[in-house]
């Protein structure tokens, strides 16, 4: 067995000298850290050329007296010299609290940070709509369009929506009827609360709403549901055996929501006008054939389709921000959870900025 670790300290020209000898290790290194704080003279020069072998235990000594008493190093294996240096290197004050931060310079980086964010959000969604392009094309190509699937989710997405959006259109056409005419109450034209409610709801309020409530609902049942796969790795395992999860997962969800938007919006457009109308007749004694017949005078055709026309748009944004962030779920159930929220904030967000373009769009082209 090797003797214990030891050193010798010996003068010369240059100030004293700390000679090593034997394994600098945790095994045999023994009372040496006690005698190296006893030292008669801070050490100018550190001989390793007697050592053994080294462990990180002898590198942190060398490393202490080194730093300690501003010495060098002399002889030893590079092997050793350069363990010295990098426990050097991790030799850091370690920060116990972080730095104060100034508010104005806190706002601006969360700004920055949100900004980014959206920015690579934004570059995510724009690569898997390319993706979707890629996968439908692929479908059609190869027939390979899985219509079970993509019933299953018109039932999902449409049929079983019914009654909620149902119950919420008529709501809404209620307090527009009601708040209408107590404004318009105060001119003596209660009559124009029925404008109000044409326009309002085939032009607008009808799809928007509609959409806020499909991407509530469906959007973040798709990330869930998409998520969830991912979590459980039956993704992976879906492209193990051959399958495009674009073409199984994502597809029909997309197609459905595109082509049963429309529909659900313009049957939220009829309950939010019996919702009005049943007011006007209750509230305002205006029969309902008189509703009807103001509601074809008033409501021209664009604006019908211009709910139309809006609403596929609004829900390939839903469909793609809920499968876009599904499919980004990895790690544990809390990304599922933030994955979720993320894709109903960014489908309403979505959906609210696009609503505002073709709002601009029609106006500019004199659907007004």
């Amino acid at each position: 067995m090797s003797a214990a670790a030891d050193f010798t300290q010996d003068q010369d020209g240059g100030g004293t000298v700390l000679r090593f000898t034997g394994p600098l290790t945790l095994s045999r290194i023994g009372t040496l850290p006690d005698r190296l704080e006893n030292l008669s003279a801070p050490p100018k020069t550190i001989d390793l050329s007697g050592v053994e072998r080294m462990d990180t235990v002898g590198a942190w000594l060398i490393h202490r007296l080194v730093r300690d008493y501003d010495a060098r190093i002399e002889g030893g294996d590079e092997d050793d010299r350069q363990m010295i240096e990098r426990l050097g290197e991790l030799d850091q004050p370690a920060q116990r609290r972080p730095d104060k931060e100034a508010n104005w310079h806190r706002v601006l980086r969360q700004v920055g940070d949100a900004t980014s964010r959206a920015g690579y959000t934004l570059w995510g969604l724009l690569g898997f709509f390319g993706a979707v392009l890629i996968a439908s094309w692929d479908s059609i190509r190869y027939r390979r369009l899985r219509f079970n699937a993509a019933v299953r989710q018109f039932e999902v997405v449409g049929v079983e929506a019914l009654g909620i959006v149902g119950l919420m259109s008529f709501l809404i056409g209620v307090v527009i009827a009601q708040q209408g005419a107590i404004q318009l109450r105060q001119f003596g034209a209660e009559v124009f609360a029925i404008n109000l409610i044409g326009r309002i709801t085939f032009r607008e309020l009808g799809v928007l709403m509609t959409a806020i409530m499909v991407a509530g609902r469906s959007g973040s049942a798709f990330a869930a549901q998409l998520g969830s796969m991912k979590l459980a790795e039956e993704v992976d395992a879906m492209r193990t055996i051959g399958i495009s999860p674009m073409e199984a997962l994502v597809l029909p969800r997309v197609l459905a929501t595109v082509v049963l938007l429309p529909l659900l919006g313009f049957y939220a457009s009829l309950l939010a006008l019996l919702g009005g109308g049943l007011f006007s007749w209750i509230s305002l004694d205006i029969p309902p054939i008189t509703f009807v017949s103001r509601i074809r005078e008033v409501v021209p055709m664009t604006d019908v389709l211009t709910g139309l026309i809006k609403a596929p748009v609004f829900g390939l944004i839903i469909a793609m921000a809920g499968c876009f962030q599904g499919m980004l779920v990895e790690g544990n159930a809390e990304q599922l959870g933030l994955r979720t929220t993320a894709a109903v904030v960014q489908s309403i967000f979505l959906v609210i900025v696009v609503n505002a373009f073709f709002a601009v769009f029609f106006a500019a082209i004199g659907w007004v």
